[in-house]
């Protein structure tokens, strides 16, 4: 069985579905952000996978792009967990559904 470029779509369009409802369906901020680096980590493969399937794959244009968006990733991971930490040190909860308070 020959992997195809359909194959690698049809498993990236899964993991965004996966990640969108777990970002959209949970109640606690620290799984939406699980569900928001799914769908990065379903973008980045939709990167590497048209750059291996195109016609001149020799200049590594799609994995410069998937490893910035890794780069994103890590850092939005990091300001997000401490967002959550300072959050939870104040109302002692990660429901999202409780943070009405936050409003200016």
């Amino acid at each position: 069985m020959t992997v195809t470029l359909q194959i690698f779509l049809i498993v990236s369009a899964a993991l965004f579905c996966i990640g969108l409802l777990a970002a959209l369906s949970r109640r606690h901020a620290i799984f939406i952000l699980i569900g928001i680096e799914m769908m990065l980590a379903a973008a980045n493969l939709n990167f590497i996978a048209f750059w291996r399937f195109s016609p001149e794959p020799h200049q590594p244009t799609g994995v410069m792009v998937a490893i910035f968006s890794i780069a994103i990733a890590a850092a939005e991971a990091a300001v997000g967990l401490a967002l959550v930490i300072a959050v939870y040190r104040h109302y002692r909860t990660t429901n999202v559904d409780q943070f009405d308070q936050l409003k200016g």
